[in-house]
């Protein structure tokens, strides 16, 4: 009767994993942990053969899913137009009551009846026996049976918690329950009283702030949260984990290994931060993937397997157990780890570069410096108090102000064609809010340089780049730069390289630098000059931009993933 009654709840099962020839196959990697199971490399896999009664049971239980899905979105709308008809009277509501409590009953059957067809079923049998025996005890060995199926990801096992690392449970000023440390944004009002009477004249505004946040502008801002965008995937093949934020929620991860290859590209670690409507299983992970390395991808807190609502604070939670998981379980050092996002994954990878200052380098694909001026862009102008109040307030998603506390190398992707991040059209490439992203990013790194005339150079660089993709790289490999290829944009790299060399013998690598102020200048000697600066501004913005002719959503080639520049 007990496994009768697991039948019923227990998980849907899509696929198992068989071993060719009936052999026994490594259960993972050689040198990479056997917690984090994944299928035998020898294995082939075949969708579960449900019978017919549990078949059909399925149908009806997902049929009746996506009507619930549906009716919750709507019902604002519904609620709206049934008290404009009189409808939600007692006498109106107490049969329909009635109606929605048969349904259940009728529902409640259908599951019990697809339990019975479970049951009946020796393979799904034999999964739940497996299943149960895990969460009892998670030993490697049962590990290594469960992940001979793949079934719905809320069932599955807790491979990692945050507290896990030794380092978290000793230091105080780690994570606490309430999440991870955020860069919160200043008052809009500087030194303004808050007496109790002003905090009584805000609260309307907040209340509004508050409702537009958790309702249209979480929807709006994270898509891939609405459980009917999520119906198309599939369970797709990989080393998959279940890893426990500080804030409970459990997030989902993809991870596969090729330290155990030829490439040398295979001892990095890339891990991708998705768009807004981006899974691990349709995202930027095939990019890296193809390009030889290790890769570690995860879908936002509420996406496919991952539970919660995507709110910059859960992002950041999810992201540092992430980051744990890598290093603690993986093995990988920060060293040898990539932050690589694309679009509002942006938020993310800065924050993980922000708060793990020893990462390899950040490279970040079609994303921008601040959610304000886009949120802007696409409400109505008398909204424009609310719709920033709102942001600041909960959907804060500084990227730049984050990626300036970052020392490490990074690369920007702008993309010439891009009608997500521009503030006007696609065509005016200086709404590119990935321009702002590089400017914010050099004026701290290299404030003296990008003074007056480094500030005008890169943004006529930035203006005229794309109309020189032609001209400047005939081979068509889509980024349009290149030193030495119009005589406009030409700057002497050795002298650039030597000026760079020098100051940081001796200042060291932390920045900002005061390179290109006359004092130090002549302190070698030398002075420098406006013409030097504007070399070095245009030298420094060739070397953290690159361009890529494309629209916000076009997949980026292998060839166009490259690591950032350093010295």
């Amino acid at each position: 009767m007990a496994k009768l009654l697991s039948c019923v709840l227990g998980p849907r099962l899509y696929k198992i994993y068989r071993e060719r020839d009936s052999e026994r196959a490594p259960s993972s990697v050689p040198g990479t942990p056997t917690s984090v199971t994944n299928p035998p490399s020898s294995s082939w896999d075949t969708y579960y053969q449900p019978r017919a009664l549990e078949k059909h049971a399925d149908s009806i239980l997902a049929l009746a899913s996506v009507f619930w899905s549906i009716s919750y979105y709507s019902s604002p709308f519904a609620f709206f137009y049934l008290y404009r008809k009189g409808y939600l009277s007692l006498s109106k509501v107490v049969p329909f009551s009635h109606y929605a409590g048969t349904l259940l009953l009728l529902l409640a059957g259908v599951a019990c009846l697809r339990g019975i067809g479970r049951w009946t079923n020796p393979q799904y049998r034999q999964f739940i026996t497996i299943l149960e025996a895990t969460h009892r005890n998670r030993s490697a060995e049962n590990k290594r049976q469960l992940a001979n199926y793949n079934f719905d990801f809320r069932s599955w096992p807790v491979d990692f918690h945050w507290e896990e690392p030794s380092s978290r449970k000793e230091s105080r000023g780690g994570p606490s329950r309430w999440g991870v440390a955020l860069l919160r944004p200043e008052p809009l009002h500087r030194g303004t009283a808050d007496t109790f009477l002003n905090r009584v004249k805000k609260l309307p505004c907040q209340i509004t702030s508050y409702l537009v946040a958790h309702t249209l502008g979480r929807r709006m801002l994270y898509p891939g949260s609405v459980y009917l965008l999520q119906k198309a995937l599939m369970p797709c093949n990989g080393r998959r984990a279940k890893l426990q934020a500080c804030d409970g929620n459990e997030i989902d991860t993809m991870f596969v290994d090729r330290r155990g290859r030829a490439e040398p590209q295979g001892q990095k670690l890339v891990i991708c931060c998705e768009g807004n409507a981006g899974f691990y299983e349709v995202g930027c992970v095939s990019t890296p993937l193809e390009a030889g390395y290790s890769v570690l991808g995860w879908n936002h807190p509420g996406f496919a397997g991952s539970t919660g609502v995507p709110f910059p604070q859960n992002e950041a939670n999810a992201m540092d157990v992430v980051v744990q998981f890598a290093i603690h379980r993986l093995g990988f050092q920060p060293q040898d780890i990539i932050i690589y996002a694309w679009s509002i994954g942006g938020f993310t990878a800065t924050w993980a570069a922000m708060s793990y200052p020893d990462i390899s380098a950040v490279i970040l694909d079609a994303s921008f410096d601040d959610l304000v001026p886009l949120a802007l862009k696409v409400m109505p102008d008398s909204w424009r108090g609310l719709v920033t109040r709102t942001v600041r307030q909960h959907l804060n998603l500084n990227n730049a102000e984050q990626l300036c506390r970052y020392q490490g190398p990074v690369l920007l992707i702008r993309r010439t064609k891009d009608e997500i991040i521009t503030t006007t059209v696609p065509e005016d490439i200086m709404s590119n809010r990935g321009n702002d992203l590089l400017l914010k990013l050099l004026q701290h790194r290299y404030p003296r340089v990008m003074a007056e005339e480094g500030l005008q150079v890169v943004r006529q660089w930035l203006e005229a780049s794309s109309q020189l993709e032609e001209g400047e790289r005939g081979s068509g490999e889509g980024f349009g730069w290149g030193p030495g290829k119009t005589s406009r944009w030409e700057v002497e790299e050795d002298w650039c390289l030597s000026v760079l060399h020098s100051y940081q013998a001796e200042h060291g690598p932390e920045f900002p630098w005061s390179v290109g102020k006359e004092s130090w200048g002549r302190r070698r000697g030398e002075d420098m000059s406006p013409e030097g600066r504007r070399q070095l501004a245009l030298f420094l913005a060739q070397k953290h931009l690159h361009n890529f002719e494309a629209t916000h959503c076009t997949p980026l080639p292998t060839q166009n993933f490259q690591m950032p520049w350093h010295l």
